[in-house]
């Protein structure tokens, strides 16, 4: 009781960081499925700039936290993101960087750890030098992998049925996946290597081990009311977890 009205009374203030370039990570986390906070956080100052509770991951977060940060003053030499559709076109006009354990974690989405194929044996091998390599080398070995496998991957399966409906598929759907995510991604797969000036992390590690420690942290406090919840998280983003 007596830390719920301690809770009530306190107004968690802004950070006080003066506004200046940076390399921004930005990313979501959630508690269940429908309630999250959007973060981003300085790479060079290792500090939480922005935040705000969502109740599911859209752009419009990401365009109305970098408009809000820009109108404060700061700006951004580069950006490090998840690779979700659309963060791209957010950060638009700087160098982006894909997470690179993010791309890694898709791939073994769609083919898991122990894939059937040879083919998927293959990529999961070839994805797992992704932190280890540069773009030319894997771009190499990717379009090679690709050169092999090609019809594999492109193999369709067709069902007909009573009523003479035909539906087609992609036999080989997850390998098939794993490499155009692949591809898709690849020219953000990368920068960091590109602007070593810049020091632009290759993951989004920072940012995902002060989410983990807030989770951690705020577990001591199951069961608090929603406002109450923010404050505690908002305390501690601030704070520098």
């Amino acid at each position: 009781m007596w830390v719920r009205k301690q809770l009530d009374t306190i107004v968690v203030p802004a950070p006080e960081i003066v506004p200046q370039p940076t390399v921004v990570i930005a990313d979501t986390t959630f508690w269940g499925r429908h309630y999250g906070v959007c973060v981003f956080r300085s790479s060079e100052l290792k500090k939480n700039i922005w935040w705000h509770e969502v109740i599911n991951e859209l752009m419009a977060h990401y365009y109305y936290a970098k408009k809000i940060l820009e109108e404060r003053g700061w700006s951004f030499t580069a950006a490090v993101v998840d690779g979700r559709r659309g963060l791209f076109n957010v950060f638009k006009g700087i160098p982006v960087q894909m997470c690179q354990f993010h791309q890694i974690k898709i791939v073994i989405r769609y083919i898991t750890t122990r894939p059937k194929t040879e083919a998927g044996r293959e990529l999961l091998a070839l994805v797992l030098t992704l932190t280890k390599t540069n773009e030319k080398a894997f771009t190499e070995a990717l379009n090679a992998w690709h050169t092999k496998w090609e019809s594999f991957i492109n193999e369709m399966t067709v069902n007909t049925f009573v009523s003479g409906k035909t539906t087609s598929y992609h036999t080989h759907k997850g390998v098939y996946s794993a490499y155009h995510s692949l591809k898709r991604n690849l020219p953000h797969l990368f920068t960091y290597q590109k602007y070593p000036e810049l020091n632009i992390p290759n993951t989004t590690n920072d940012l995902d081990g002060s989410f983990s420690a807030l989770k951690k942290k705020l577990a001591a406090h199951h069961g608090l009311r929603k406002d109450r919840r923010y404050k505690v998280i908002s305390k501690l983003l601030r704070d520098g977890v």
